[in-house]
């Protein structure tokens, strides 16, 4: 048994890096993105290599082993360990040099791909493999599985594009890896000299032959390249701490071709083919992996096949030879880069959809990447589709087709030990028929546990015999990543459900995409690590903590392993009650990003507001729970009492506020927003309301209501212009009115939650006897109502009849008055797309609303740090302004002095007004304003046009 407080007290005696032997560091790296769960004893994230060498050097006196860990995405769970895990992407993370006149970059290992990418786009220049995890992969972990990616037919694999390697073996041997023998440690060559015929004889030739030791890269014929011998090798021979790359030429221009077959086998029977025609990609995917067809050709499977050139009307007519070569059913020449983004991410995320099967059945990796001659992949699918079907499982084969490489995610049942046993079988007769298709068990991403057991069907024992031998010339201690490629661990052992509980536990929330069953749920992230992205593309939101923060702990992924870590019992044995698991769940804003940008649908929103109603179940809750999360109360004492101008008043003086905010946990740096001196209800009821129209169901939402009810008003105006008839819900005198629940559930307090929106339910019931939409102007209630509702009143139908009843503002322009055109307001806009209205309610009708009115440019995406209550919590507060700060806040202190600044969320309003003393609006008031200001110029005319008749 380890001494784990004397091996971390050791290491942070000689790491300047931070040591984490805690619950928390040790549970965020008990996985990666494969089937597999190893606890390690800590993790350490050294400075540089000094702190490796000094790392290697306590654990070797230990014998503790030592795993070198990058992004965390790997498939075959080499990325865990239960040693000493050395994360590099804290601080070895840097681009130390780049040479455009060479090509060349010098990388540390923990860079992530995109960074590279980015610094070498100036120079015309692109790092070639480009793996679809390429915003958080980093580039030891891509050297250490010797990553692809879907340029490979073009630019080779990562070993292709390697130089030079700095490695530090696990006896503190320093090595510079390269050409003609360059830093190979001591009776490697004489290894290679001693078996040339295997080397050259034992190794299929194969573009993703990944499997096993490249040693025939130490061929005399092949340059006796250690380096490149070394790509591919998992952290088992020695820990990189420094590469030298090669870059290739980035075409001027790119097109992409989308060709359409019947089927996949079709497809894969057609790839090959294309190949002299030089693409720079050849993906395939079918049908079934696709969530919605929308802009792709008519057709089963799809290729895309992507050419480059020196300019747009070249690389066209290379896309347009392909496809004249191509016998398909249909096609596609997309030209516009932004499309072409759109259709490359249905490809990117198909790690995180193949996840699950149509019907919502749950499907995992083993057999993600397997590869055979690309001429043999159309034989080869059918083959194991066949296979499939034997043994009664379902997968949905996509990937590099050009490289007759597939990757596939299948339903093996993995929590059951028949389960396993099929799992088991399965593997193993998939292995034969791969070799007997002269395939690789791995294609892209490494042998790790999945595969490693297998590789004697592959290669043979002899040559598995020599890997074991290289393995001990490099590392005769087995310190480095044990258990991987060679004296592997059984492919069925450390399964990472095998610790969760059987049955499900008890939960508020109704989980119906999970079957009701919180650790399903909790099982929907696999680790593709998409969260961990530090720039938010587009509309993106996901994560804007983990953006903020860097830290693994505040990623969705982070999160949701510490919640399974919860369920498992055995590192974090307190199960709701974990402060741990509070801790990481503070700072996620509920943004609800990861319910739509994740794309395997992790809802860490809900997952936060189950947690704290377990948590603080018969427990003393934090201040702010009772001042923010009970707002709606507060509120409508505040109007019933008529003290709006009292307590804004009160809330002008330091004084006063100061002790006010400590007291009701809210932070101290900032300010208490306005309450409105006549709340929205107030002044519908002193109006003549419009008596003719189709029906429209004003909901009177808290901050609609009690702090800016002039948004209220302007979309009366605007829908009664529209010629719909507006009226708002019943209410009760004393009992209050309608409320969403969005306060209580997003500081978990579901029970109340849950009473409060059957009291809606039953002010609502003769509402939706009508069937007339229920308009919903702040998008935080509106996606409350369209999603929290129904999970959480899953046992009371009325709760799915008023969320289907839900429209947004612009929906209900757009469905009850569709010939209705909206005033041209012509001015650009600026602002940011609500986070809820981007995961749950979609901007369609609004950005067709804003078109139609001449509002012009695009909304950012991100997450306007505010967040409802989070923004406001003692604690939060530099979170939330490095979340406004990454995408809100420049987005409009750079807008034109014209724009106007669109905000439909009161905290984006809020925190706008707060941080940058901008005032946003929604887009209802722009419009009313539009219409006020149509309407004088008419009035104005017409005053005109009379006077002009006296004067006759």
């Amino acid at each position: 048994m380890t001494d784990l407080s004397g091996l971390a007290a050791e290491l942070r005696g000689v790491v300047r890096g931070e040591v984490g032997f805690d619950v928390t560091a040790r549970a965020l790296v008990t996985m990666d993105a494969s089937n597999y769960r190893r606890v390690p004893a800590g993790v350490v994230s050294p400075r540089d290599a000094d702190d490796v060498a000094a790392v290697l050097e306590v654990c070797r006196a230990r014998g503790v082993p030592v795993v070198a860990r990058g992004g965390g995405t790997s498939i075959a769970g080499q990325a865990t360990g239960t040693g000493v895990v050395l994360d590099f992407t804290r601080h070895m993370n840097g681009l130390l040099e780049l040479d455009p006149a060479a090509r060349t970059a010098v990388v540390q290992p923990g860079l992530v791909l995109d960074r590279l990418q980015e610094a070498a786009a100036p120079h015309g220049l692109r790092f070639g493999p480009d793996p679809s995890t390429h915003g958080r992969c980093t580039l030891g972990g891509m050297i250490g599985n010797n990553s692809c990616g879907s340029h490979s037919v073009a630019w080779g694999t990562t070993a292709d594009a390697v130089r030079e390697l700095s490695v530090t073996t696990a006896r503190g041997r320093r090595l510079r890896l390269g050409r003609d023998w360059a830093g190979a440690p001591d009776g490697l060559r004489e290894l290679a000299d001693g078996e040339l015929a295997r080397l050259r004889t034992g190794f299929p030739d194969l573009p993703r032959r990944i499997s096993g030791y490249a040693l025939d890269a130490l061929l005399p014929e092949r340059g006796a390249d250690v380096a490149r011998s070394f790509c591919g090798s998992e952290g088992t021979l020695g820990i990189l701490t420094e590469a030298v790359v090669r870059l290739v030429e980035a075409p001027r221009a790119r097109v992409l071709a989308v060709l359409a077959y019947a089927d996949e086998s079709a497809a894969a029977e057609a790839a090959a083919g294309l190949l002299p025609h030089r693409p720079l990609t050849v993906e395939g995917m079918a049908a079934d992996l696709v969530r919605s067809p929308a802009g792709l050709p008519r057709g089963g499977a799809w290729l895309f096949v992507e050419t480059g050139g020196e300019s747009p009307a070249e690389a066209r007519a290379r896309a347009e030879a392909v496809v004249r070569a191509a016998d398909v059913v249909d096609s596609l020449v997309v030209t516009d880069p932004a499309a072409q983004r759109t259709l490359w991410r249905i490809r990117e995320d198909a790690s995180g959809t193949a996840t699950r099967m149509p019907d919502g059945t749950e499907a995992w990796p083993g057999w993600e990447d397997c590869a055979v001659p690309p001429a043999r992949l159309g034989a080869y699918l059918r083959d194991f589709r066949a296979l499939l079907t034997a043994h009664r499982l379902r997968g949905t084969p996509y990937g590099h087709f050009g490289d007759g490489c597939i990757h596939v995610r299948i339903d093996f049942d993995l929590l059951t030990g028949a389960g396993v046993g099929r799992f088991r079988r399965f593997s193993e007769e998939l292995a034969d028929l791969v070799v007997a298709h002269g395939g690789s068990l791995s294609g892209e991403h490494g042998d790790g546990q999945a595969r490693a057991e297998l590789l004697p069907r592959m290669y043979g024992e002899e040559t598995v015999r020599l890997f074991e031998r290289a393995k001990a010339v490099w590392d005769p201690d087995d310190l480095l990543n044990p258990g991987m490629l060679v004296r592997p661990a059984p492919l069925d052992a450390n399964l990472r459900f095998a610790v969760l509980p059987r049955r499900p536990v008890d939960v508020t929330f109704g989980y119906p995409a999970d079957g009701g069953d919180f650790g399903a749920a909790v099982r929907r992230c696999v680790g593709v690590a998409k969260c961990r992205t530090t720039t938010a593309a587009g509309p993106a939101v996901m994560c804007p903590s983990f953006r903020a923060t860097g830290e693994e702990e505040h990623s969705t992924r982070g999160r949701a392993r510490l919640l399974h870590e919860m369920l498992a019992g055995e590192l974090i044995t307190d199960g709701w009650r974990s402060p741990q698991v509070r801790d990481a769940l503070d700072l996620c804003l509920s943004c609800k990003g990861c319910r739509s940008d994740c794309p395997v649908g992790v809802d860490m929103a809900t997952y936060k507001a189950e947690f704290l109603h377990h948590h603080y179940a018969g427990r003393r809750r934090p201040a702010a729970h009772h001042t923010l999360g009970r707002l709606p109360v507060w509120l409508r004492w505040v109007a019933r009492t008529r003290t709006a101008p009292l307590l804004n008043a009160l809330a002008r003086i330091g004084p006063l506020a100061r002790p006010a905010k400590r007291l009701g946990g809210i932070a101290a740096e900032r300010e208490i927003p306005e309450l409105a001196r006549e709340p929205f209800s107030r002044w519908w009821r002193r109006r003549k309301p419009r008596t003719t129209g189709d029906l429209a169901v004003l909901w009177p939402d808290t901050f609609t209501e009690h702090l800016s009810p002039s948004v209220g008003r302007a979309a009366v105006k605007v829908l009664e212009t529209a010629g719909l008839r507006v009226v708002l819900p019943p209410s009760r005198p004393l009992g209050g009115g309608v409320c969403c629940g969005l306060t209580y559930v997003s500081t978990g307090q579901l029970d109340r939650a849950r009473a409060v929106l059957r009291r809606t339910l039953d002010l609502m019931e003769p509402v939706l006897r009508t069937g007339a939409p229920v308009v919903v102007l702040e998008p935080s209630c509106a996606a409350a109502l369209r999603g929290d509702l129904p999970e959480l009143l899953h046992d009371d139908p009325r709760a799915a009849r008023l969320a289907a009843a839900v429209r947004t503002f612009a929906e209900t322009l757009q469905q009850r008055a569709p010939d209705w055109a909206p005033p041209a307001v012509d001015r650009p806009v600026a602002g940011q797309t609500h986070c809820h209205q981007h995961a749950v309610l979609g901007d369609t009708a609004d950005r067709a609303l804003r078109a139609s009115a001449g509002l012009t440019g695009e909304l950012s995406g991100g997450c306007c740090g505010l967040a409802g209550n989070f923004g406001f919590e003692r604690g939060h507060y530099e979170v939330s302004r490095a979340c406004a700060q990454e995408q809100l806040l420049p987005s409009v202190t750079g807008a034109p002095e014209q724009t106007v600044i669109l905000a439909d969320g009161y905290s984006c309003r809020t925190q706008l007004e707060q941080l940058a003393g901008v005032r946003g609006r929604h887009l209802a008031e722009v419009l009313a304003e539009a219409l006020d200001s149509a309407n004088t110029d008419a009035d104005d005319l017409d005053t005109e046009h009379r006077g002009a008749g006296d004067a006759k």
